[in-house]
């Protein structure tokens, strides 16, 4: 911690029906002095998710929500919109395990700046479109957990806070956990801060709570681990049973070629013996949750600081701890561009926001140079170009009328897929020219 200058950490490692360790190391805030320990509340960032989809799950088992209806069916006057595919096929299921066709997302609204989220209705209109049909892709998106959330509301008739407060943590015996910082608990709170020169960072939320805002303990994580591991604490209120448990962490989506996703819950077979687990990571937050169900086994890391420690850290719990244990191997890294003669030649479309639409044209150079033209704008190369799976990737300069992208520096990221069918400079008004924008203006990863 000295060495990479990380304020603090937090551990929690549970088997079976006990804790076997959990200790803070360092300070939840440095300029007070107060220490961390296994109740210091830290900011999850997507550990969230599990959460917000057991949650889920409870109105599930008592019949309120079906998993395999669309969700446009439970929200509110806004709907999802699909520029591909149909959104009728957009399921609760599907935004639950990230194939709904919703594009990578995520927003934050800091105390010190005017912007404060919009209502989910304004989220839904502005950034609610499908942007590959769903059960097409796994596309991780923080949108979709915010949708969850919003729908835990409508369904319940409470607060997206208030459920997951009564429902789920007090049920688990979760006292140090809650949406945000409550007031009450804000002295348990760590302070984020950033890793640069270790300076606390402004409060800041989401238009996304259910995939970004809870705030947990080390300790309080480890008994929600235990829950999910079907350990029937005599403590805890059987929210769910073993049976939709077990349907959470069924993967629905291959999200790698070893990883796949169920209801919140990402499966994990690279390791060894099969893992269950969530990470965490934005301005100021580095987490972990790992479940071992065939040792029973929990390991909880929590960071106050986006630092790669916490994943070392994690990693090396679990080489102490887990039989059979094994790092992956590293991914070779990509070839250098070259472009498939088939992409070579001009394509032609649009980008769309919800305020405005903008012509967009790429012209592919049998050198793999690619000159992008957006608008009226100066044209400039796509950086960082790379080609797989039927899909163009790279980045560029370029500016968009949409007044969340002006709140800070930015660049325009593409994620263009090209049907083998469709000839070079024949792709207007198909995709990739009909390319719907989800503006993701905030630094940090948001994952």
């Amino acid at each position: 911690m000295q060495d990479r200058r990380v304020p603090s950490i937090a551990v929690a490692v549970a088997q079976g029906d006990k804790i076997l360790w959990q200790q803070g190391f360092g300070w939840a805030d440095r300029e007070r002095h107060i220490p961390a320990d296994e109740n210091t509340m830290y900011s999850l960032a997507s550990i969230s998710k599990p959460l917000t989809a057991t949650a889920l799950m409870t109105l599930v088992s008592a019949g309120k929500i079906d998993l395999d209806r669309p969700i446009n069916d439970y929200l509110g006057t806004a709907k999802l919109h699909a520029r591909v595919g149909n959104a009728q096929d957009a399921t609760v299921r599907r935004v639950a395990n990230h194939t709904s066709g919703l594009p990578e997302y995520f927003q934050f609204f800091y105390e010190n700046e005017s912007w404060r989220a919009p209502s989910m209705n304004e989220t839904v209109r502005r950034f609610g479109n499908l942007v590959t049909a769903p059960g097409e892709h796994f596309q991780y998106s923080n949108l979709g957990f915010g949708l969850l959330a919003d729908v835990i509301a409508r369904v319940s008739g409470k607060s997206y806070p208030d459920y997951m407060r009564q429902e789920v943590f007090l049920k688990l015996g979760m006292t140090r956990s809650a949406v945000g910082i409550d007031p009450a608990l804000r002295e348990f709170e760590a302070t984020r801060y950033d890793g640069e020169d270790i300076t606390p960072i402004v409060h800041y939320s989401t238009d996304h709570p259910g995939a970004s805002e809870i705030y947990s303990s080390a300790h309080d994580m480890a008994l929600f681990g235990m829950f999910s591991l079907k350990e029937h604490l005599p403590n805890q209120v059987p929210i769910l049973s073993d049976a939709w448990i077990d349907e959470m962490q069924r993967p629905t989506a291959a999200s790698g070629s070893r990883t796949g996703y169920g209801v919140g819950w990402e499966v994990n077979t690279a390791y060894g013996p099969t893992i269950v687990s969530h990470s965490g990571g934005m301005p100021g937050v580095a987490t972990w949750l790992r479940l071992v169900p065939s040792q029973k086994l929990v390991i909880v890391v929590l960071c106050n600081e986006d630092d790669r420690l916490a994943h070392t850290i994690a990693d090396e719990i679990a080489q102490k701890l887990i039989c059979g244990w094994k790092l992956p191997e590293a991914e070779k890294p990509r070839p250098a561009f070259r472009a498939p003669p088939e992409l070579v030649g001009i394509w032609k479309g649009t980008i769309q926001t919800y305020r405005s639409t903008a012509s967009l044209a790429l012209e592919v150079l049998n050198s793999g140079a690619i000159r992008v033209q957006l608008g009226n704008q100066p044209p400039t190369l796509l950086a960082r170009p790379s080609f797989h799976d039927g899909n163009l990737y790279g980045v560029f300069g370029g500016s968009l009328d949409l007044p969340e992208a002006q709140r800070r520096p930015y660049v325009v990221s593409l994620s263009l897929r090209f049907p083998h069918s469709i000839p070079p400079g024949e792709a207007s008004g198909a995709s990739p020219g009909h390319v719907p924008a989800a503006a993701a203006p905030s630094s940090g990863s948001g994952r």
